[in-house]
């Protein structure tokens, strides 16, 4: 297996990275889904008329 680093095993390179970045990512896009949802629905519920 190739690898960049010689002072890296064969096991070693195939590991995950053990600082949670899957987490990270994953905790980031939610947080900004929530947001994108909260502007496009408050965008929406100020454009609409007032009822009569």
């Amino acid at each position: 297996m190739e690898t960049y680093d010689p002072k890296k095993t064969d096991t070693d390179v195939r590991q995950a990275s053990p600082r949670m970045m899957n987490m990270r990512v994953l905790v980031g896009s939610m947080i900004g889904i929530i947001v994108l949802f909260a502007i496009i629905f408050a965008f929406y519920t100020l454009t609409q008329p007032n009822p009569s």
